[in-house]
């Protein structure tokens, strides 16, 4: 019955959605082709683009990398990609229009660093961490 009930929200929701949606795009045709780029650009430059160099930096990194290394790499990648994604509109669109002065108030290129800074201090505490603790149980 939950299951039920999210889902005939859910839908609600995306009726909702395209209800507006359908409205922006009959309303301006500069949005309509901002929409169809977005639309289209997203899936071919993921398929293209992304997944064949995440594809290789993994393959490279499993050849390269120590096998105490790989894991904490592994995941030090996947939470760089998934900031990156999570910042891309943030730095892409910085010459857009501010309707909402409080939206976008901060430096979101420097949050960015800041966030892989961490990350990838995590992941090298983490890697050194394994050697150290597999090297003093070799002994």
């Amino acid at each position: 019955m939950t299951r039920a009930l999210l889902a005939a929200a859910g839908l609600a929701m995306i009726g909702w959605g395209g209800w507006y949606l359908a409205a922006e795009l009959l309303a301006d045709e500069a949005i309509r082709w901002s929409v169809l780029g977005w639309l289209a650009a997203g899936p071919v430059l993921t398929d293209l683009v992304l997944l064949p160099l995440a594809g290789l930096v993994g393959w490279t990194a499993a050849r390269v990398l120590p096998r105490s290394w790989r894991a904490p790499a592994a995941v030090g990648m996947v939470l760089s990609a998934v900031l990156a994604l999570l910042a891309v509109p943030f730095l892409w669109r910085t010459y857009a229009p501010n309707q909402n002065p409080g939206l976008l108030d901060r430096d979101y290129s420097t949050g960015l660093l800041i966030a892989l800074a961490v990350v990838w201090g995590a992941v090298l505490l983490t890697a050194l961490t394994t050697a150290i603790a597999a090297r003093v149980r070799r002994r």
